[in-house]
């Protein structure tokens, strides 16, 4: 695997699906892992019994005070990746049949507390090292030809005007930077009709993330690390 040297990552949302699923894949290539989760019952507890290189922080991302005493609980660490996966995705429809209090929930779960986030985390980034958040291909434009989940893709959308801000507000800043499309994949938030599962789609978004190091720059990126219109 292409960039597969050993490292440490903190892994914002990992209580389920995609988070899960990417701290064990990171483990199993001898990475240590600091992933965050929304409640002591999660899965990772049970994942962190075999792999001592694991450590579990409890954070909500939407909650400014839980996010400032996990940057002030790191303040001596540093990490070769920081990736942010935390999202929701429940207001299916169009914008119309969209209540104030969803569509308020979706942008700031999608859009405003991923960059929290990364501003109050990115310093603890290796020079050469990956900041990546989960975004998705119906946060395109230019792909959108049929509209649907109005609130959802705009959130995405959101989430990647934000990274681009902070992109160009940083345009001599060595860290890659990465906005990772996964693909529609079985899981909680993707639901039983997606045709892609979370095994045959893990290795692929690690290749990705992996293959972003000492890569300097913003890229918006498939599954199959090719890029996507904005």
């Amino acid at each position: 695997m292409a960039g597969a040297t050993t490292g440490s990552i903190l892994l914002i949302g990992a209580s389920r699906g995609l988070g899960l699923a990417l701290a064990e894949a990171f483990l199993k290539l001898g990475w240590s892992v600091v992933a965050t989760v929304r409640s002591s019952g999660s899965s990772m507890h049970a994942l962190a019994a075999d792999h001592p290189a694991l450590e579990i922080e409890t954070l909500d991302i939407t909650d400014g005070a839980q996010v400032r005493a996990l940057v002030e609980r790191l303040s001596d660490r540093r990490f070769d990746c920081l990736f942010v996966n935390a999202g929701v995705a429940d207001a299916p429809g169009a914008i119309a049949d969209t209540s104030l209090n969803d569509f308020t929930r979706l942008m700031a779960t999608n859009a405003w507390a991923p960059l929290q986030v990364v501003e109050a985390l990115g310093d603890r980034v290796a020079s050469d090292g990956v900041i990546g958040v989960m975004s998705s291909g119906q946060g395109s434009l230019a792909n959108d030809k049929g509209g649907g989940v109005d609130a959802y893709r705009a959130s995405k959308a959101a989430l990647n005007m934000l990274m681009r801000s902070y992109a160009a507000r940083r345009a001599d800043d060595p860290r890659a930077l990465l906005l990772l499309a996964p693909g529609w994949i079985k899981t909680d938030l993707g639901g039983s009709d997606a045709p892609y599962t979370i095994e045959d789609s893990i290795p692929k978004l690690v290749e990705v993330i992996l293959a972003q190091r000492g890569r300097p720059g913003l890229r918006y990126l498939d599954r199959d690390g090719q890029p996507v219109p904005w």
